[in-house]
């Protein structure tokens, strides 16, 4: 089930140094939410701490408090690998595990969290391939390797491996940055039909990408080399390309710098 995202007063450091700063913001539940900004303005440091993965960088540490519905995923207890269960992550370059099967990338996930039967692990995978359109491709091929796939296929085998757990939100960083026209498109199609299903937030250099497929989007920016990154605006998409509240954004938007 996808869930609201509520981010208040969050900064990520880097040991001392402190990468974002004072970041609050909702990311509402079955949407989606792109974050633009020029290069090193903390778009991808942010995205990481929604599932706890910027702690896994040495030195890295979070202030401030991300909710997933009414869970505070930073508070004491809370275990990082089931967060990153429920906020799955797909990375800017494919990385499907080279010595794997195409079908047991896909369950990699699911044979860590439990016991299936083979029966139930070949419905999953069937379902994710579906999901990640992919399964009329590659359902010849199950169990040659997932690394033998092109770019963008490998791109999308990796989105069916982060939904066969069925997270409730996904989060992607720059997806197509490395794929041809041709698969960027059908990345975007599919990131329009997943978010009937999950909160998805992706972080694009791409604005005509970002119009394309998000409802809202974010501008990050920096005052200078060195300082924190910042929300600047975050407004519906349609506004913010047409009419942003902030100069600094549409300064970005037009080209005029970044």
């Amino acid at each position: 089930m996808a869930k609201r995202i509520d981010v208040s007063g969050l900064s990520a450091y880097y040991g001392s140094f402190r990468a974002i700063e004072d970041i609050s913001m909702t990311v509402e539940p079955r949407s989606v939410t792109a974050f633009i900004g020029p290069s090193g303005c903390g778009k991808s440091t942010f995205l990481r701490t929604l599932n706890r993965m910027h702690e896994v960088t040495p030195g890295g540490r979070v202030e401030g408090k991300v909710m997933l519905d009414d869970e505070n995923l930073y508070a004491a207890g809370i275990d990082p690998v089931s967060v990153r269960r429920e906020v799955g992550m797909v990375f800017q370059r494919p990385n499907p595990f080279p010595t794997m099967s195409v079908y047991d990338n896909v369950a990699a996930g699911l044979k860590l969290l439990g016991s299936y039967k083979k029966s139930q692990l070949d419905d999953i995978v069937e379902k994710s391939l579906r999901g990640a359109n992919l399964w009329n491709e590659v359902k010849d091929r199950l169990n040659k390797p997932g690394s033998g796939l092109s770019g963008g296929q490998q791109q999308r085998l990796c989105i069916a491996r982060a939904i066969a757990v069925e997270p409730n939100v996904l989060l992607m960083d720059e997806p197509c940055s490395a794929l041809d026209p041709i698969s960027t498109l059908a990345i975007e199609d599919l990131i329009g039909e997943l978010k009937e299903r999950f909160t998805i937030v992706i972080v694009t250099h791409n604005m005509q990408q970002a119009a394309r497929v998000s409802d809202r989007t974010a501008f990050f920016n920096l005052a200078a080399v060195g300082q924190p990154g910042k929300l600047i605006e975050i407004d519906d998409t349609e506004r913010i390309f047409s009419n942003p509240s902030v100069q600094a954004t549409e300064d970005y938007i037009s080209g005029r710098f970044g």
